[in-house]
């Protein structure tokens, strides 16, 4: 077992002294913030009295659900009903004394609430209001409710098969990638802000973030509008999977010398002077006959041969992981890619270190996932409530404060 490494350090990210107001829920803007606290930023998650819903995700340690830990590490927790006049009193003066807003209700809710951009817009120039929807705010689906199967539907995700039978990513793959895409926008935003100190309106959609990630290597038969471009057939990457004697390994060669050392290795050297695989064009071209050669070949060898074979060639390949074995993968552990911490509540926990690696400024994880309302107290401190208004509006319900075990 990893050594778990020390909670309480201070915030060291490129993001330190940025304040983020995080009204977000399930999946999408909680990575998002995430990312931002893992980069230093003071995340806020605000919470409604029941909690945001994945708190009764599964499996549970301390009352702790592990997607729920794992997407709102490093934030602080404020629970705070939104209902009352107070409560949205409470979430305006933490908006004014953050940098940024990230929100991924329904288009509407937030201006409802009396919590939109354009409140804000006047009084606080410099803010960045992130706002992650499912399809927009206009259009047929708009009203919708929205989650990342139906964004698979829509932006062709379920059509990556070539044989068309459709399939989801088994996945919350459009989830995650409005996730990064919304972290990248609004430090973008924040970087203008800073330049010219003044702020704006970011609208993520989880549809434009999917199209994006997709379009380059899915879409290239509909790049081009003019007549008489030729179109190609969809990249299978079954032909990157490869069944052997004793298992399985992946191979993904692009390059000339690439294909000729997966020639060498599965001792068919005949087929670098093949004309019918000699470059990019003709192994297109024979491509149902390259694969049969290859599906033959691969049988021959155990796993590990071809490992070894492969590794002499400079081909690039992996033995598949189940996901257990990624922890015990050599290259993860040299990388110190994941890493544990002791939560208060759930006991040890098991995490990603942050995917970013800075030099000067570097990420870190520094505080575990709060419990419902944890930090409501001292959140409220901080926004100049004095403790005998505090303790008045945890006993009128406006706040919650979850403490203990």
């Amino acid at each position: 077992m990893e050594q778990p490494i020390a909670l309480g350090q201070p915030r060291t990210g490129p993001l330190q002294g940025i304040r983020v107001a995080d009204f977000s829920a399930i999946f999408s803007g909680p990575i998002a913030g995430a990312l931002l606290a893992d980069q230093g930023a003071d995340v806020i998650k605000i919470e409604a009295f029941g909690g945001d819903l994945m708190r009764g995700g599964f499996p549970q340690s301390g009352g702790m659900a592990s997607a729920f830990t794992s997407m709102n590490r490093n934030k602080r927790g404020l629970a705070v009903d939104l209902q009352k006049d107070e409560g949205k009193a409470i979430a305006r003066q933490l908006i004014l004394s953050a940098d940024v807003v990230l929100e991924n209700f329904r288009p509407g809710v937030m201006d409802r609430l009396g919590l939109g951009y354009d409140t804000f817009r006047e009084t606080h120039p410099k803010l960045v209001y992130a706002s992650i929807n499912g399809v927009g705010s206009s259009g047929p689906y708009a009203n919708r409710r929205v989650y990342d199967a139906v964004i698979q539907a829509i932006s062709g995700f379920t059509a990556l098969r070539v044989d068309g039978k459709p399939e989801m990513v088994n996945s919350l793959v459009c989830d995650k990638i409005t996730s990064l895409t919304a972290a990248e926008a609004i430090v973008a935003a924040l970087f203008r802000a800073e330049r010219c100190g003044q702020g704006q309106r970011v609208e993520i959609s989880m549809l434009d973030a999917a199209l994006s990630f997709l379009w380059p290597d899915t879409m290239n038969n509909f790049t081009f509008l003019e007549e008489g471009v030729e179109t190609v057939p969809p990249l299978d990457h079954s032909v990157f999977l490869h069944e052997t004697k004793d298992g399985w390994i992946a191979s993904m060669p692009v390059q000339e010398a690439e294909f000729f050392g997966i020639f060498r290795a599965l001792e068919l050297p005949g087929l670098i002077e093949d004309p019918r695989f000699a470059d990019a064009a003709a192994r297109l071209e024979h491509r149902d006959e390259l694969r049969a050669l290859m599906d033959a070949a691969y049988p021959r060898f155990t796993t590990q041969q071809l490992c070894v074979r492969f590794e002499e060639e400079d081909v690039p390949y992996s033995h598949l992981n189940a996901r257990s074995e990624v922890l015990e993968d050599p290259q993860v552990k040299a990388m110190g890619a994941v890493l544990t911490y002791q939560h208060p509540y759930a006991g040890l926990v098991r995490t990603p270190r942050p995917a970013a690696q800075f030099e000067q400024t570097p990420s870190n994880l520094y505080a575990h996932t709060p419990r419902l309302g944890e930090h409501s107290r001292e959140v409220l401190g901080e926004l100049g409530y004095e403790k005998s208004e505090v303790d008045r509006l945890l006993a009128q319900q406006v706040i919650l404060e979850t403490t203990g075990g």
